[in-house]
């Protein structure tokens, strides 16, 4: 259920690691708690944000939740279709990303789970 080529973290974020950019989303599991996506708030390109610091929030008919960056870096690029198709995140939670963020430390990746370890965390 979860694709083996992403890293996790324990907030329900994922990543997809391509060189030095990384794509950062939300988990299915996260998309399935949260309902129908309405507004994604996303940084500035070109803020710096720490391992585990919020950039910014999701917002569905449920909730509103914090977006946590899986790995330290720079916001290199943003999926500008959010601000039109939220609802994009209930789709296909696993392929559309929210951020680009270069890393600035790739060995932050070995903290995060893999594909099984994150499925046995949500079971």
């Amino acid at each position: 259920m979860y694709p083996a080529d992403l890293k996790y973290s324990t907030d329900h974020e994922w990543i997809s690691v391509t060189g030095k950019i990384g794509r950062v989303g939300i988990t299915d599991y996260a998309q399935q708690q949260l309902g129908d996506v309405v507004y994604v708030e996303l940084p500035d390109v070109g803020r710096s944000f720490k391992q585990g610091e919020q950039f910014g929030s999701i917002e569905s008919v449920k909730a509103v939740s914090d977006l946590y960056c899986p790995v330290s870096g720079e916001v290199v690029e943003l999926n500008t279709v959010l601000s039109e198709s939220p609802e994009s995140v209930n789709k296909q939670a696993h392929e559309t990303w929210l951020i680009a963020i270069k890393l600035s430390d790739p060995d932050e990746l070995s903290r995060l789970l893999d594909a099984d370890t994150y499925s046995e965390l949500v079971a």
